[in-house]
């Protein structure tokens, strides 16, 4: 089949090297000047930013796309396990130090209150059963409410009626612990005190496979991917903004896409990984989508969305790791200004990233390169960017001066940042929103949009707003759900060797 995936996100480029490794003739058609999606990577005055994501977690399900195509990770890609995975500081000026070996986070555990050890060690028992329960169900969809219904009697047991935040706090008593073990929602875009608690699998995850950098930024595991697709045959348009998706009347089924320019691409599927509300209100032709109307689509809860500068420094900050998460003096309160009332606050809670602390040549000799991201509300709120946007910078690198990089401000030497309107303007983010459609628990699964649409049956969506969700390991695994309905809709399958690889061994 002739298939078209919009997008080069990592959930359109696994659901791409997938089915062009089963055999079908795959085009990407990508907005952007290159690959990436939220992933995209700015290159300044001889730094090297990635915009997006910097946490790989789940690496099997990289390994398990390059051995797809007959070849390893390491002929494309350096995976750098990290230590610590983060660094954790609370204002009271405590740390905790997060990584993947159990004796050493009880001794954490431990050196913030004794009392909470045993507590920590029934969390870490009872998360291994819930996250053996969410990962079989990762890369499975959920088309029908029987599919919703077979699961239901697991998702009683575990409770996932309840947040993350409140799970958590059962087990631990120390205020900073409790922070420390449900933040984790918020790297995909959740509030922990909505998310259900099946996400707490996440401390499973990590602690059992470890957090890794990609050598050269999250964008070379892109620009790995990419030259993956390319190398099994696949083809990527850049600079090819789709305006439509096109829908026979008569069948009811996608024809192809309409690009900006006016150009019309045909198709036998098409496999959409921008965001999944724009899609439908943009792409999608109103008559055709009679379960996904825009009422429907706008009636979902979104995520939050981001304000992150990026900067590089003149002099290296040794003393800060690869990934430090900064807990702000309120926690709940601070999600609620953000995800419930729409209010910038007057505090904040960041996530500071120095990807230069494993990997130098991201910055030039002597340099850090750097990027510090608050949570912010999306545009559904009242927040004038435009007159806020500077003040707010301004807080933010007055903050980490005063507490953790001193003389920063004479030490920047370059800069850049975006805010909620870039996810709007650039990403065609609806409302401005940095992932999408939010995780609780009556929008996962069944009740998240689905991998095919219910009324056009070849079109199909994978990335943050589809399920299973947002972050690498749901987005990849996004890209292989609709992979195999495709697969299994029809087409021959084969296993395909890169060229390159074949050569060389």
């Amino acid at each position: 089949m002739r298939i078209l995936v919009i997008g080069s996100g990592f959930g359109g480029l696994s659901a791409a090297i997938r089915l062009q490794a089963q055999g079908h003739d795959v085009t990407i058609v990508e907005k952007l000047d290159k690959a990436g999606g939220r992933a995209y990577v700015f290159e300044q005055d001889g730094f090297t930013f990635d915009a997006g994501p910097t946490i790989i977690t789940a690496p099997w399900l990289l390994h398990d796309l390059f051995e797809l195509c007959g070849a390893r990770t390491s002929d494309y890609l350096e995976l750098q396990l990290l230590d610590p995975f983060y660094n954790i500081r609370f204002e009271d000026g405590s740390v905790f130090h997060y990584n993947g070996d159990p004796e050493h986070l009880r001794r954490e555990v431990a050196r913030f209150n004794a009392d909470d050890v045993t507590g920590y060690d029934r969390f870490v028992a009872r998360t291994r059963d819930i996250f053996k329960a969410g990962m079989a169900l990762i890369d499975k969809p959920f088309p029908s409410y029987g599919s919703m219904l077979k699961v239901a009697p697991d998702l009683v047991r575990l409770r996932a009626d309840q947040s993350v935040a409140k799970y958590a706090s059962k087990f631990v008593q120390d205020d900073r612990l409790r922070q420390v073990f449900s933040f984790h929602p918020l790297l995909v875009g959740g509030n922990p005190f909505q998310t259900s608690s099946i996400y707490a699998l996440i401390h499973t995850l990590e602690r059992e496979w470890g957090v890794w950098f990609a050598r050269g930024g999250t964008g070379a595991l892109v620009q790995a991917l990419v030259r993956l697709f390319t190398d099994i045959g696949g083809t990527i348009r850049y600079n090819s903004e789709v305006a439509g998706i096109t829908v026979d009347r008569t069948t009811r089924r996608a024809t192809g896409v309409t690009l900006a320019g006016g150009e019309t691409l045909t198709a036998d599927a098409v496999v959409s990984n921008g965001d999944v509300a724009q899609t439908y209100r943009r792409l999608v032709p109103a008559w055709a989508r009679p379960r996904m109307t825009d009422k429907k689509v706008e009636g979902y809860d979104y995520s939050m969305s981001l304000f992150v500068i990026y900067f590089g420094t003149n002099r290296k900050y040794e003393n800060v790791a690869h990934h430090e998460i900064l807990m702000g003096p309120r926690y709940k309160e601070l999600l609620e200004d953000i995800f419930e009332r729409k209010l910038l606050a007057d505090d904040f809670s960041l996530y500071l990233h120095r990807p230069s602390a494993t990997d130098p040549s991201l910055a030039p000799p002597g340099h850090d390169c750097w990027y510090v991201l608050s949570p912010v509300p999306h545009l559904g709120g009242q927040v004038d960017w435009e007159k806020v946007g500077d003040r707010y910078r301004d807080r933010i690198m007055a903050y980490l001066e005063e507490r953790y990089l001193p003389g920063l401000r004479q030490s920047i030497v370059t800069e850049r940042r975006i805010d909620p309107r870039y996810f709007r303007d650039t990403l065609d983010s609806y409302l401005g929103s940095a992932f999408s459609v939010q995780p609780t628990l009556f929008q996962s699964a069944y009740w998240r949009p689905h991998n095919q649409d219910r009324d056009i049956p070849n079109l199909y969506l994978c990335g943050a707003g589809t399920h299973p969700g947002a972050g690498l390991p749901g987005v990849i695994s996004s890209g292989k759900i609709v992979a195999d309905q495709i697969g299994s809709a029809g087409g021959r399958k084969r296993t395909v060797r890169s060229p390159e690889v074949a050569v060389a061994r």
